[in-house]
């Protein structure tokens, strides 16, 4: 009980504790389930062998064929985060790494809050809706090689954020900034906002060794990925998603798969597609297309009534675009998913504004807001688990 009572008092201890209840409540959903789309742990298996191209087990692994060979596209940390266990016992569990990953994703939110003062209500408030009003308790509980990526980039992201608000080390923000970008490649576009963050209002010295710590682990993580690409594509840039577009029936054999004539499908998934009502049970489906932002998180609403610290917000919202910005004009919306799963991309920028909107506690229409999200989450949860993934 003295353990639990000093747990509490200190602000890490009561992140912990968020996690390990994230962890709990994922893992409840996942019913204790392997994803069969473990693609994760078939480059894990490589990497443990000293290769980078897969033993494609078959179809049902999304790799892309090229020079002879399959390859894993999606950023590859979740696949080095499983390496020592393959290592060792030679395959894995990806979707127990997926639900540890949500764990550090929540943990780390609730240390922002903290960080930033928030009302103790308003803050589980708010990690209950990054958990369940957001699609990451969904993405969590399935582990499939698509969802982990995103889980992976927003637990990394949250360390990030958790360093920006706390002690602002320039290499540690990196480190964690650079752990992002290899979980989902879209995060590379919030680095420049992590370096103003870090170096603002600091004395010259400060902001000199807090610059040269960041600039070196970016730089480190620079020529890791270049050194990746030159070891698969045989070109330092990442040639992967153009390649998958070429050969992707919904894509098109030239051109790449950003492209300005996809934003208008793009905003109407994000913003306007609904699910499919019928007059027999079970009402409301969700297609496999997604539902919008507009239906599964109106609570994302709330970001908008932050206001300081200035610079905070203004970093949050700059992120947010940028981060955003290659999903409005991407060829696919995410495809296989409940809610618009790409949106986990920007969505822990978001979730810090609404932090800050509701620091002295969250009004009513906010609590409305974040419970109808979550209401929505877990019914996407147990849908899914119902009747697509029993």
């Amino acid at each position: 009980m003295r353990f639990v009572n000093a747990t509490l008092r200190a602000p890490a201890g009561r992140a912990w504790l968020a996690g390990l209840a994230a962890v709990a409540i994922a893992a409840i959903a996942s019913r204790g389930r392997a994803t069969p789309y473990d693609n994760y742990v078939l480059l894990a298996q490589a990497f443990a062998h000293g290769q980078i191209a897969i033993d494609w087990p078959g179809p049902y692994i999304d790799a892309l064929p090229y020079a002879g060979v399959h390859w894993i596209i999606e950023a590859p940390l979740p696949a080095v985060l499983l390496l020592p266990w393959v290592a060792v016992f030679g395959s894995a569990n990806q979707t127990t790494l997926s639900l540890l990953l949500c764990g550090i994703a929540i943990g780390c939110c609730w240390l922002v809050c903290e960080r930033l003062r928030v009302a103790r209500t308003a803050t589980v408030w708010i990690c209950a809706f990054m958990l369940a009003g957001t699609t990451l308790w969904w993405c969590a509980m399935l582990g499939d090689v698509w969802f982990i990526a995103h889980v992976a980039s927003v637990a990394c992201t949250f360390v990030a954020l958790a360093e920006i608000t706390g002690k602002r080390r320039g290499w540690f923000v990196a480190l964690a900034a650079v752990a992002a970008v290899f979980s989902r490649f879209a995060l590379v576009l919030a680095i420049p906002v992590y370096a103003w963050l870090v170096l603002r209002d600091r004395e010259a010295r400060s902001a000199r060794n807090a610059a040269i710590g960041f600039a070196l682990v970016i730089a480190a993580g620079a020529a890791l990925w270049t050194a990746y690409n030159e070891a698969r594509w045989g070109v330092w840039y990442d040639i992967g998603y153009t390649e998958w577009y070429h050969q992707d029936s919904a894509g098109s054999p030239v051109g790449s798969p950003f492209q300005l004539r996809y934003f208008p499908y793009q905003l109407w998934s994000f913003f306007v597609q609904l699910p499919e009502f019928r007059a027999t049970w079970p009402f409301a489906v969700p297609g496999y297309v997604g539902v919008a932002l507009t239906w599964t998180s109106p609570a994302l609403a709330i970001a908008l009534f932050a206001r300081r610290p200035r610079a905070l917000v203004a970093g949050m919202w700059v992120a947010t675009l940028l981060v955003a910005g290659p999903s409005f004009i991407y060829y696919v919306n995410g495809y296989a998913q409940f809610g618009m799963r790409h949106a986990l991309d920007f969505e822990p920028f978001l979730v810090v504004l609404m932090a800050l909107a509701v620091r002295e506690g969250a009004p009513l229409i906010a609590r409305v807001a974040i419970a109808w999200s979550c209401a929505v989450g877990a019914w996407g949860v147990w849908f899914w688990n119902t009747f697509y993934r029993t």
